[in-house]
């Protein structure tokens, strides 16, 4: 008598049909980078099946906030945005690929989702390494690696809202 494949087939299938769920919740372990520093990142952003490499430069400062220069390829900057400590959002530069509504909605709140200070809610996050996070939200994905963390204090014309170009 030969025994049906059926069974272990649907077995199979059915420990197979979901990936576990992504945290909608995300802390970072603790000093993981400094309060004043200069991060270089790498990442690439999906949307729709489409892939776009990006760089990034984030400058960190206890009393400025959070700088964030994204750049792509060849250096043209597609993205800058300041957040000072207390939470308010001024776009330095937008672009096309960038306007400043995805700016404000999307960047400045992943910005405040991996770097923030606090446990952020609604930010679903993987962390494989210590310098490796991807962020997944319904209409897109980022995967972000850091390529170099610098410690020290950083120009304080970096955190200049008035150089806004909306403000």
């Amino acid at each position: 008598m030969r025994p049906s494949l059926f069974p272990m087939v649907l077995l199979l299938a059915v420990g197979c049909a979901t990936a576990p769920p992504l945290r909608s919740h995300f802390s970072r372990p603790p000093h993981l980078f400094p309060a004043d520093g200069f991060i270089t990142q790498r990442a690439v952003l999906s949307v729709h099946g489409r892939q776009f490499p990006l760089n990034g430069y984030l400058a960190l400062s206890a009393a400025g906030g959070k700088r964030l220069v994204v750049t792509e390829n060849f250096g043209h900057v597609v993205a800058d945005v300041l957040v000072k400590p207390e939470g308010t959002i001024f776009v330095m530069k937008s672009s096309p690929m960038f306007p400043s509504k995805y700016i404000r909605r999307g960047l400045a709140d992943d910005l405040q989702c991996l770097f923030g200070d606090a446990t952020n809610q609604d930010c679903p996050v993987e962390m494989p390494e210590a310098d490796h996070f991807i962020l997944k939200r319904r209409a897109y994905s980022l995967d972000l690696r850091i390529l170099e963390v610098k410690s020290g204090p950083q120009p304080a014309d970096l955190f200049d809202a008035a150089k806004a170009e909306i403000k």
